[in-house]
């Protein structure tokens, strides 16, 4: 079923299998997908969580760069180590300003003479602009339109990609290689964005709707949507661009610096680097932490956060009910002083001061595999 809301978005081409299958479908980045499906977001994420669940992501960004100074030309505009980065390996980065602001995260893989990298939908457009206004020497950039990305998330997905492509219950977490599954030739990286186990299957688009199928097929399978999406990857602490981190934050802000290599640290050479390199010196007025609400009202984005005294000390920025936890949990910014664990703070949720604590992140652990 579709809402009308989502009429004139871009579709995926699994669009028609999320109706075939029963999809609520959603504008969300500019296309149409759905937030969920007929078992419901809480059915699906403890699909996820407990065996295999399949989102479509084909609405990121794919993009190849090649060319002799490829490496350098993105070093000089994120703030990994990619020098550093083995053969069949990736790393997660930022692309930042000259404030030392992210405007947007994404996966960068290193497959040997070229480099691939997974942007965010909403931002595709202005960080393909972004690279290509930017990269210096020679370097090529393709955007990959003609590929599908699909996520095989929770702990059964190994075994269930196993049967398809044996050899992928191998893979650890982080790496990112080239298989052939029924013909097709695919990009599996051991990573997603829900906390547990899985795969993320950059696969040709006339390939993608046979191999969404043969997945499904599965008895460990089920479809998943965005609302389960969000609800896995808010229990395992994890930024939404645009909500968690934007231009206005920075990674050490934003808890991000473990991405952020030690050479890349100390040499900088990257936008905002002074910035950063700063906040690492000195400590950032303010950072991401996780925030658990005493009783059972959620905190939204936006609730305004107050110390004891009334003070305002900062926001929720993502919020909303964790189906693992069995109640809600949100992440937020507040001024560093008070972002200890155990720091009780107040909620502003409709006019009335609610009891929350700062929490550690992850909410649930993460399940990555690591080998």
């Amino acid at each position: 079923m579709e809402d009308a809301s989502a009429s004139g978005a871009k579709h995926t081409v699994l669009y028609a299998l999320h109706q075939e299958l029963g999809g609520k479908i959603v504008p969300f980045a500019g296309y149409a997908l759905p937030v969920q499906y007929p078992a419901g977001i809480m059915a699906e994420h403890k699909q996820a969580r407990e065996a295999a669940a399949l989102f479509d992501v084909s609405h990121m960004g794919q993009v190849k760069l090649e060319g002799a100074d490829r490496i350098a030309a993105l070093e000089a505009l994120v703030p990994a180590d990619l020098a550093g980065l083995a053969l069949g390996r990736q790393r997660y980065s930022f692309f930042t300003n000259d404030a030392g602001g992210i405007l947007d995260d994404l996966m960068i893989s290193n497959q040997g003479d070229w480099l691939f990298l997974v942007v965010n939908a909403a931002c595709k457009e202005a960080d393909i602009a972004h690279l290509k206004a930017n990269l210096k020497g020679d370097v090529t950039l393709t955007e990959m339109t003609d590929r599908a990305l699909i996520a095989l998330q929770g702990p059964k997905a190994a075994d269930v990609l196993a049967r398809l492509a044996p050899g992928v219950q191998t893979l650890r977490f982080m790496d990112c290689k080239p298989v052939d599954i029924d013909g097709a030739a695919c990009l599996i990286s051991r990573s997603g964005y829900t906390g547990e186990d899985g795969y993320e299957i950059s696969v040709p688009a006339a390939k993608a709707e046979a191999l969404a199928r043969r997945l499904l097929a599965e008895d460990e399978v089920a479809p998943a949507g965005l609302g389960a999406r969000d609800s896995l990857r808010l229990e395992a602490g994890l930024c939404l661009y645009g909500h968690d981190i934007d231009t206005t934050t920075t990674p050490v802000e934003a808890d991000l610096t473990w991405a952020i290599q030690k050479r890349r640290k100390q040499e900088g050479g990257f936008p905002g680097a002074a910035v950063v390199q700063k906040q690492l010196a000195e400590g950032a007025g303010r950072r991401r932490v996780g925030l658990k609400p005493e009783g059972r009202a959620p905190m939204r984005e936006g609730t305004e956060l107050q110390d004891d005294n009334g003070q305002t000390v900062g926001s929720v920025t993502s919020g909303g009910f964790g189906p693992t936890l069995g109640g809600p949990l949100a992440m937020g910014y507040v001024k560093t002083a008070l972002a200890a664990e155990g720091t009780p703070l107040q909620a502003m949720v409709r006019g009335k001061a609610m009891p929350c604590r700062v929490v550690a992140l992850p909410f649930v652990p993460h399940n990555y595999f690591r080998g």
